[in-house]
């Protein structure tokens, strides 16, 4: 996972290929060693989700294989045997089965309801705080992870978590609230690391924007690209935002943050005061049909959504932004859901 996280996908595929070798031969000799089916299953779930049209090449350069129900069944046996017996990766099994629920099963209610039902407590453990606020702000839940995060323990006994900090503001921003920047700026002044310098300067140069800062936008986005590094995806979205120099729309960027949050309603208000016409920016008029879109979709009226999906797609389908290719795949789910595969896949 950690080589995931730094674009080092070649190695991390060899790796857990090792692994899975590895567990497999482990469960032959030792069929009852429950932290082995743990792993096992994880694994057995990813291979179930490998496209169809991309399995038999898997399958020729390494020996990974199982489906997704096979590996959610065995992390519930799992955590079955972990209710009556010692279970030293009890709670690492209740994370990992609520990640599996929420990446892969694509379950994120009953995620949550896994991990709030885990023995997992944010006061106790820095750790227990950041998975707890982690799927909280993933399912759109951002009041509890706000709640959560302020329970982070703050004892000299604990290794300090400065990532909290930022989390929180993050949080707080998607709320809108005036004190966001104070939680941006405390992992700023406290973090010793290389990652998020960047998006927390940007993060904190939009909370200045949001609250009529103009020159606290620019002075952070100066910031963004002088301090920190690049090997994560979000410093390196910052620092494009940054190297544009080009102020984002007050609204959309409010619309942005309250739809991540999960206040759809709050999102939807702010941009139903406005219309393209408004936007001369052509980047604008394409993030605005884009982001109704998505709140819209969020807010079940599928067939309006639908509609502003394929608006940006026309607009936007030949220009260098996002937009347009995430509202193909959005407009994807929503066939999905309504059982339509073919549309869903063109």
């Amino acid at each position: 996972m950690s080589r995931i996280k730094f674009e080092e996908y070649g190695t991390a595929f060899f790796e857990v290929n090792k692994a899975f070798k590895l567990l497999s031969k482990n469960e032959e000799s030792f069929p009852d060693f429950m932290p082995n089916k743990k792993d096992l299953g994880i694994l057995h779930a990813i291979a179930g989700t490998i496209p169809d049209n991309y399995k038999w090449a898997v399958e020729w350069i390494s020996s990974l294989e199982g489906t997704l129900v096979g590996g959610q069944a065995e992390l519930e046996a799992v955590l079955a045997y972990a209710k009556n017996h010692p279970f030293i990766f009890k709670k690492e099994t209740q994370v990992l089965y609520a990640y599996l629920l929420l990446h892969l099963g694509q379950q994120p209610d009953r995620a949550w309801q896994i991990i709030q039902q885990s023995d997992l407590d944010p006061s106790y453990s820095p750790m227990d705080c950041f998975v707890l606020a982690n799927i909280a702000q993933q399912t759109g839940r951002n009041d509890a992870a706000i709640k959560i995060l302020l329970q982070q323990p703050t004892s000299s006994l604990f290794h300090r978590f400065d990532y909290l900090n930022f989390m929180l503001g993050v949080s707080k921003l998607r709320r809108l609230d005036k004190d966001a920047d104070l939680y941006f700026k405390k992992f700023l002044n406290q973090f010793k690391g290389q990652n998020f310098i960047k998006e927390a300067h940007q993060r904190l140069a939009w909370h200045y924007l949001i609250h009529q800062n103009e020159p606290g936008y620019w002075a952070e986005m100066t910031l963004c690209k002088t301090e920190g590094h690049t090997l994560v995806g979000s410093d390196q979205s910052a620092l494009q935002e940054a190297e544009r120099g080009k102020l984002p729309n007050v609204h959309l960027l409010k619309a942005r943050n309250l739809f991540d949050g999960g206040y759809y309603q709050r999102a939807a208000q702010v941009l139903n005061q406005l219309s393209p016409a408004q936007f001369i920016d052509l980047h604008d008029q394409i993030e605005f049909t884009y982001r109704k879109g998505r709140i819209l979709h969020a807010l079940q009226s599928y067939d309006e959504a639908l509609r502003l999906y394929q608006q940006t797609i026309d607009t936007g389908r030949d220009q260098p932004w996002y937009y347009a290719c995430r509202a193909a795949l959005e407009s994807g789910h929503i066939y999905e859901l309504r059982h339509q595969p073919e549309p869903a896949q063109t």
